[in-house]
């Protein structure tokens, strides 16, 4: 590495990216990600590389994104620790194998929507959505839960984003009502084609 490399943290890196911080870690540990340890045994990023990465995935979201899809994901995880999802029968149905995994895949269901987002909602990046939209469906179809059930539990899920950007939407004075709407409809794609990948399969089943 050159003597003029700049080295950033772990955070400065994610803000760079437009990722949380934890993707970036990720990233790091499966060796998608160069990184340098301190002598204190902190992470630190070669910056241009990050720059070039940021490059090579086009514009980035703005940060509202990242920030509603955490917000998302920590609504989720007040309802199921919370045991607010203990008397609701579509969950009772699942077995804990497929609770674990789904949680998993809700994570990377995230993730790809942010991808999504951030390389301007193309169509051509839908296919990740109708894999994950099967995934799910596949593995309810196995723990016996019906068509019903099915699309019952992954609206539960899937209206913590919805309602993250529209509470976002409140509380931040938008830049211009255009933009969210049009956030707003690429989120509804995105979820839409879940949707109907989950109901095809179960129609093909």
């Amino acid at each position: 590495m050159s003597e003029n490399t700049e080295w950033v943290s772990l955070r400065h890196a994610a803000e760079l990216l437009g990722v949380h911080p934890a993707t970036v870690r990720n990233w790091a540990d499966k060796g998608d990600l160069p990184y340098r340890r301190t002598q204190g045994g902190h992470r630190r990023f070669d910056k241009a590389v990050l720059l070039q990465l940021a490059e090579q995935q086009g514009e980035l979201q703005p940060v509202e994104v990242q920030v509603m899809i955490q917000n998302a994901l920590g609504q989720t995880r007040m309802q199921i620790g919370g045991g607010n999802l203990a008397g609701v029968a579509w969950y009772n149905a699942m077995s804990d194998a497929t609770r674990d995994e789904l949680r998993q895949q809700g994570l990377e269901v995230l993730e790809a929507l942010r991808a999504y987002l951030a390389n301007g909602a193309r169509d051509v990046d839908l296919s990740k959505a109708i894999a994950m939209g099967q995934h799910y469906a596949a593995r309810l179809s196995t723990d016996g839960l019906t068509l019903p059930q099915a699309v019952r539990g992954f609206f539960y899920f899937s209206d913590f984003v919805i309602n993250s950007v529209l509470v976002w939407s409140e509380l931040k004075t938008p830049r211009n009502t255009s933009e969210w709407g049009g956030l707003l409809r690429q989120v509804n794609t995105f979820i839409n084609t879940m949707l109907l990948s989950i109901i095809e399969y179960y129609e093909d089943d």
